[in-house]
């Protein structure tokens, strides 16, 4: 679900003295809300997962919204006010015998009981009640949990507990002490509750720990901003009340406010948060500006062009959200697990129960109880429900700090095993800046005629080319013509158009080879122009050749640094492009590239991709045009370049913010080091149950007399959620 978009104001609202607050967004009660380890599971406003018990957590963040931590809020208290009820529990239950409290003896036994009776109705009925509710849910929806197993040991040690208080008639001597008393557990139920609680603590202080890279990116956008009004006053504003075209001031420290373009001043800008780049880009007229991005010591007046959900810093949340919430593959397999685990530890705990009660010491039914309320506790599936989860959350959000957006918990797991990669060239190898390096007429036009009917037919596309030459006829003096008629883009070949009432064609070879117009008369000296590594484009007029025109695009200083890398690392990697042969061989014998396609046209680089994908290969596709954006689609992975265009990333499962490919290096590393960290917590998850659930059954009493306390067993399990947690938030110091 895409963040909610920040309302608009009506224009008369951008001119006030003082800030006007909008109407707010709706509130949390109608927001969707998922699990973090169920994705599937979506509610209308909070509440708590009926598959794992975990509190749900809200699938859309505003950039202006934070992150909730009620649910952390709400245990705190309850561990507090939990522990100030069991201490004196524990003292009035063991502090003769332990602690060596002497005058406790002068209390009977049976005061002892009334008493902790009447102190554990705090800690095991409402400090517990979050547990019961959530062991109620997974009974009710058939889906056993953690809580399924927490709310049967606690309420099994206190109702027990309570039954022998009151009425302590109704039990055998199987469950009577040499004393003739029946034993009771209201500080051991008690101590679980208080233990769990704290566990439940750390688990969601560590859960907020792998949102930081969300908080930061909440936190990164400002408050409010500056506009200057139509008669040059200054007035700040609400961050929500700014409209596309407004003018803002952004003054010397403070943060871009949204998206959009300097129209006057100059400024080195910190984009690091958004990008990874680590040193400040300068920026001038013309140059874009991008929401939270940290101005330095300039001022300048910007044109707000993308505000709200629209805004890269807004899309990079969601992304990053959506990324947290998504189920990586791996994950099925704990699932699978965790369906069958709790029942069989409740089987457990049954003959266990069976087996003391038979062959236990006196009494029997005691240690019988204390044995399978010990192997409930112990054998919580928590750790190895967070085994995964808590990966991915940490994992996306490191990417995110390095500008890698992972769409979702799958291409995260996947991107290691990629052994292909297929680049397209402008705006993925080079810089997608086109500058026209040469001209030619070949008719009898001359050559400003020619360049004013082409940047004319050039004006009404959006091609990356189309910027270059209309910046090259800008820079000669030549206007663009107005009436341009009957504009048709043939996607990968070129433009045709009716300019002043001459039938005007602009494009590659291959579309003067659909018009029927041969080359050869100039085909010497364009093949020369195109092994230096330009791009070639022919005009036609009235169906007769008119000239050319060659554009260069340069490669991104950083892309031969990032092949070298990708090489390194075994990948094999094909550049396909709808360039011609010549210029694309040029390039990619720059960079050592291994295999070469040009004058491809997009349905041939989805085939190109299934191809190589039939054959065994894991292909991963970079990208950033609407040409590239079915075959992004059908890769295993398909990687878009941030600066490239909104229908590429919405195609590809990563995105990289920067446009750099030296990013898809540490993204691999990313994903290996992620799918190892998983791989630890799943064996320690395993490991630890197959280790505990033994010793709390008693597997140990019959050679060393050793009975495992159902408190220990609550220690210990809250202990390996914490483990697994520690070990994802690793990931945030890992070296790549």
């Amino acid at each position: 679900m895409k963040p909610l978009p920040l309302s608009q104001p009506k224009p008369s609202c951008c001119h006030s003295a003082q800030p006007k607050k909008i109407p707010t967004p709706p509130s949390s009660q109608n927001a969707m809300y998922t699990c973090p380890m169920h994705p599937e599971v979506q509610n209308k406003g909070p509440g708590s997962c009926p598959k794992c018990g975990m509190a749900l957590e809200p699938t859309a963040l505003e950039v202006s919204s934070s992150l909730d931590h009620s649910e952390l809020k709400d245990m705190t208290r309850r561990f507090w006010i939990s522990a100030f009820f069991t201490l004196p529990i524990v003292l009035l239950m063991m502090g003769d015998h332990v602690l060596g409290l002497t005058f406790l003896q002068k209390f009977s036994a049976q005061a002892k009981s009334y008493v902790s009776l009447f102190l554990s109705l705090v800690p095991c009925v409402w400090a517990a009640l979050p547990f019961y509710q959530r062991a109620i849910e997974s009974v009710r929806h058939q889906s056993l949990n953690m809580f399924s197993l927490i709310g049967l040991g606690v309420s099994m040690a206190f109702l027990y507990s309570a039954m022998a208080t009151l009425f302590p008639q109704l039990f055998p001597d199987s469950f009577r002490d040499s004393h003739g008393q029946v034993a009771i557990y209201f500080e051991s139920a008690s101590v679980i509750v208080t233990l769990i609680v704290l566990g439940q603590i750390l688990e969601l202080r560590a859960r907020a720990k792998t949102s930081s890279a969300i908080q930061k990116l909440l936190g990164l956008a400002p408050k409010t901003a500056r506009i200057v009004q139509e008669d040059g006053s200054e007035t700040d504003i609400l961050l929500e009340n700014i409209a596309r075209g407004h003018h803002l001031r952004v003054r010397p420290g403070e943060k871009v406010p949204v998206d959009g373009i300097l129209l006057s001043g100059q400024s080195a800008i910190d984009e690091s948060m958004m990008t990874g780049e680590p040193l400040p880009v300068e920026k001038k007229s013309g140059d874009n500006v991008i929401a939270g991005s940290l101005n330095g010591n300039g001022s300048f007046i910007m044109e707000a062009q993308k505000i709200g959900a629209e805004t890269l810093l807004a899309r990079i949340i969601e992304l990053v959200s959506q990324a947290q919430r998504s189920q990586a593959p791996i994950q099925r397999l704990a699932d699978r697990i965790s369906k069958y685990f709790v029942p069989a530890v409740i089987g457990v705990a049954i003959l266990s129960f069976i087996l003391w009660a038979i062959f236990g010491p006196e009494p029997q039914m005691a240690y019988a109880l204390l044995s399978a309320v010990s192997v409930l506790i112990i054998a919580c599936p928590c750790a190895l429900g967070l085994a995964t989860p808590m990966s991915i959350m940490v994992a996306t959000g490191r990417g995110a700090t390095m500008g890698i957006l992972f769409k979702h918990a799958q291409a995260l797991e996947n991107f290691h095993k990629v052994d292909t990669l297929v680049v397209d060239k402008t705006g993925t190898l080079t810089q997608g800046k086109p500058t026209c390096t040469t001209f030619k007429s070949v008719g009898l036009l001359s050559e400003n005629e020619l360049f004013g009917l082409m940047a004319s037919l050039e004006k009404a596309s959006e091609h990356p080319l189309s910027a270059a030459i209309l910046k090259a006829a800008a820079e000669r003096g030549i206007s663009t013509l107005e009436n341009v008629s009957e504009f048709k883009s043939i996607t990968g070949k070129g433009l045709q158009g009716i300019v002043h009432g001459k039938k005007v064609a602009l494009g590659n070879a291959s579309l003067l080879k659909d018009l029927g117009i041969s080359i050869d008369a100039i085909f010497k000296e364009v093949d020369l122009l195109a092994q230096e590594g330009q791009t070639i484009m022919f005009m036609v007029i009235d169906h007769v050749l008119a000239g050319y025109i060659g554009v260069c695009d340069p490669i991104k200083p950083s892309t031969p640094h990032a092949m070298a890398d990708l090489h390194r690392e075994g990948l094999k990697i094909m550049m396909v492009t709808g360039d011609a042969t010549a210029t694309a061989h040029a390039v990619g014998k720059k960079l050592g590239i291994d295999y070469i396609q040009a004058q491809v046209l997009p349905e041939q680089k989805l085939e190109i991709v299934k191809k190589l994908e039939q054959e065994g290969k894991y292909v991963a596709m970079a990208g950033d045009g609407i040409n590239d954006a079915p075959a992004l689609a059908l890769a295993h992975i398909g990687i878009a370049m941030g600066t490239g265009t909104d229908i590429a990333m919405e195609s590809a499962s990563v995105t990289l913010v920067k446009g750099d490919l030296e990013a898809i290096s540490k993204a691999r590393k990313l994903s290996h080091l992620t799918m190892t960290n998983i791989k630890q917590n799943l064996f320690f998850a395993f490991f630890y149950n197959g280790l505990g659930i033994p010793i709390a059954a008693g597997l140990l009493y019959p050679f060393f007399g050793i009975v495992l306390s159902p408190m220990i067993a609550a220690l210990a399990m809250s202990f390996s959620s914490v483990s697994v947690i520690l070990n994802a938030l690793r990931l945030k110091k890992l070296t790549l």
